[in-house]
């Protein structure tokens, strides 16, 4: 039986640390040993950016849409074929894959034979990092593979805690963010915080927008350049930025940069490049409101998606209200789920709550 000391070691904070292995490993809304970061508590040290006060804005609070359920249907690029029993069988391009999943506490659909007739397994039981974590049934796999999502290529990856580099539950905010893009008919310009492997940002970059992509964790820097190569979109405006995310917003401010629209994915816990320390609970308020302070006189959005939390949607969905309190718009808060192919359950991945200008 893994030990909560091998449980944590199976974890890693997503784009936030360069000294551990710095991809990210985002898991549902989830207490079960098996999330994408784990919650470190205690109290904030005085002086610390966690333990600044901030007064609550005056103003009309923003309209308000919850719940709101945005969900992802089995496609050609991606599908949730089926869940159950802690675990999720998964259609990644040419390749099944078999990975845990602690909110699946209902009962698999298909049988034994379907869910053995796959191309790899992630096992976890090994301190290795690399490949070792994989079990390949039929053959072995190379560590990369061509993938695609809505005609945009990049690389998946078989990472050592489970991940393959993609969250296909982000499609819906991803299309909301290219529809808005689009339809601005002028220059937009695009801050994609905690980035990742940088879909979202290709995305907007597609779209026309001017982007920029940070993320704390040099790794996730490269293969989101990789991606970008293989999407053919290495003539788009995309600034790759490797640096906490705090700092740098906190240094977009004194500079007076603006953005219209911002996307935040922070990790449950992390740390930068320099040894910052990132908590969800301590540090997210000041973060939404640095991200009000930065955004332009035409803004369009903020996007905010918390995952492994323990906390109901409603949380986010208070602090996004005040924290754009006499900007008009609204706030449309809940959940991001996927529709499962075999059962037809919806498998929830993450609490969300956005702010949408009028």
């Amino acid at each position: 039986m893994k030990t909560q000391r091998d449980k944590r070691r199976a974890q890693r904070p997503r784009g936030q640390s360069a000294s551990e292995n710095p991809l990210r490993d985002p898991a549902p809304i989830r207490n079960d040993g098996q999330s994408r970061e784990e919650t470190r508590g205690g109290e904030a040290e005085p002086g610390s950016r966690s333990a600044v006060r901030r007064q609550r804005r005056t103003g009309t609070l923003p309209a308000e849409r919850v719940p709101l359920i945005l969900e992802v249907a089995p496609g050609t690029d991606y599908a949730l074929i089926d869940s159950g029993d802690g675990e999720k069988l998964e259609q990644y391009g040419p390749y099944r894959i078999v990975r845990p999943e602690g909110q699946a506490v209902w009962a698999r659909a298909l049988g034994e034979a379907q869910w053995a007739d796959v191309d790899a397994v992630f096992t976890g039981d090994t301190d290795e990092e690399g490949m070792g974590r994989w079990r390949f049934p039929k053959a072995v796999l190379g560590e990369t593979w061509p993938m695609k999502h809505d005609g945009i290529d990049y690389l998946g990856r078989f990472t050592s805690f489970r991940h393959v580099g993609v969250f296909p539950e982000q499609a819906p905010h991803w299309r909301h963010m290219e529809t808005l893009i689009r339809e601005a008919k002028r220059p937009v310009k695009v801050l994609n915080l905690f980035g990742y492997t940088g879909l979202a940002s290709l995305v907007a970059a597609r779209a026309g927008a001017e982007v920029t992509h940070v993320d704390a964790s040099k790794k996730a820097i490269g293969w989101a350049r990789e991606n970008q190569e293989m999407a053919k979109l290495g003539d788009r405006p995309i600034r790759w930025i490797c640096e906490d995310a705090m700092k740098f917003v906190e240094r977009e401010d004194r500079r007076g940069s603006r953005y219209d629209i911002i996307l935040l994915d922070p990790p449950a816990y992390g740390r930068g490049p320099k040894g910052e320390v990132w908590q969800l609970f301590e540090d997210l308020p000041a973060m939404v409101d640095l991200t009000r302070a930065i955004l332009s006189d035409r803004p369009l959005s903020v996007v905010l998606t918390a995952y492994s939390i323990r906390a109901s949607f409603f949380a986010i969905h208070a602090l996004m209200r005040d924290a754009f309190a006499g900007m008009g718009g609204a706030v449309e808060s809940g959940e991001l789920v996927i529709r499962e192919k075999a059962g037809g359950r919806a498998l929830s991945t993450s609490l969300f709550s956005r702010w949408v200008a009028a």
